[in-house]
């Protein structure tokens, strides 16, 4: 089928000069996009390589998880991060974010939003630069928590009832004063310092390895070790970890785009985050072979087995790593090496 138009005299117009139609017919220029491009894969392998994470951090142990093994007929590595001083890998992040800044930008000081171990990473970091920290927490943080902070020499500011609250008076607060906001997982910084446990995983495990199982909350930490993995050995996957009610993580990746939960379990509170970062979002996207999924049996379980090889008891942030390994050897029964990111904070018996 076919339609027309019926014809109309067209009105008279003067012929433009050829200056004027040579202008006419050029395009007009495509406006540059102000907004950065994100960094490459090899751009994060060159950050995590120069990252400046040991001033305050050391290379953390990779210790045989013995029992566990023998029982999954398989060999288990577990990463000791628990051994670092804020007994966390948060600290490297946070601190080569700031170790990044100009002078100018330390004197104005730092701000966070945290409940945990990304505040003690930053108060410790803003304590060997010499800048002041301010922690937003929320006004539920356990008292314990608010004294570790305020013992690393960081100024403590107690608001609102979530972490939502606590971060949306951080960034006022970064507004009214002019410091740099250093975030827990969403910024190339962060993610870089938090790779160096792949950095360090790889050399002292050259052999073969079959797969890394790693806790995602907002995703900054297994960002950063699929980053440097995938760079290097591709062949080894990297595995992500959530409780099966904070899967806010692999429900994105699903669906092609962030997903805000509208409730998350905090039975793993180091883990429930309802909405992943936007950079951590498109490099896990990238670069995560695949997701598992735990609940709160399985990681009851995972924390017992981890007592046992170690004798370290670990939140329930810490388990999720051994609790995914079981099921993806009952299913796969790989017989090879895996490794486990043992990264959260423990308390030593």
């Amino acid at each position: 089928m076919s339609t027309s138009t019926p014809k109309r005299a067209l009105p008279s117009a003067k012929r433009p000069s050829s200056a004027q139609a040579k202008a006419l017919s050029t395009p007009k220029a495509v406006r540059k996009s102000t907004r950065a491009k994100p960094p490459s894969g090899t751009d994060y392998l060159k950050k995590i390589l120069t990252a400046k994470v040991y001033d305050v951090a050391h290379e953390s142990a990779l210790d045989v998880a013995r029992n566990l093994g023998r029982r999954l007929h398989n060999q288990v590595l577990l990463k000791r991060e628990d051994q670092q001083p804020v007994f966390s890998f948060k600290l490297r992040g946070a601190y080569n974010k700031m170790a990044q800044l100009s002078r100018a930008q330390l004197a104005r000081g730092v701000i966070c939003a945290s409940a945990g171990n990304h505040a003690q990473g930053v108060a410790l970091g803003a304590a060997k630069l010499g800048a002041h920290a301010v922690v937003v927490m929320p006004v539920t943080t356990p008292a314990l928590k608010v004294e570790a902070v305020k013992a690393l020499g960081a100024q403590v500011v107690l608001h609102g009832e979530s972490y939502s609250d606590a971060h949306a008076h951080a960034m006022d607060l970064q507004q009214q004063q002019g410091m740099t906001f250093v975030h827990p997982f969403d910024d190339p910084d962060v993610i870089a310092g938090q790779g160096t446990i792949a950095m360090e995983l790889l050399r002292q495990h050259p052999g073969p390895l079959h797969a890394v199982f790693v806790a995602i909350g907002g995703g900054g930490l297994i960002a950063g070790v699929a980053s440097y993995i995938k760079a290097v050995r591709p062949e080894v996957r990297v595995i992500g970890v959530q409780m099966s009610d904070s899967r806010a993580m692999a429900q994105s990746v699903s669906k092609g785009e962030r997903v805000t939960l509208q409730d998350v379990g905090l039975f793993s509170d180091g883990t429930a985050v309802k909405l992943v970062g936007e950079e951590t979002f498109r490099i896990v996207r990238e670069s995560v072979d695949g997701f598992i999924s735990v609940d709160t049996d399985a990681v009851c379980a995972a924390i017992k087995d981890v007592f046992v090889d170690t004798r370290s008891i670990v939140e329930p942030a810490g388990a999720l790593g051994v609790a995914a390994i079981k099921q993806y050897v009952a299913q796969h029964n790989p017989g090879r090496n895996l490794c486990r990111d043992f990264v959260r904070r423990q308390h030593e018996l």
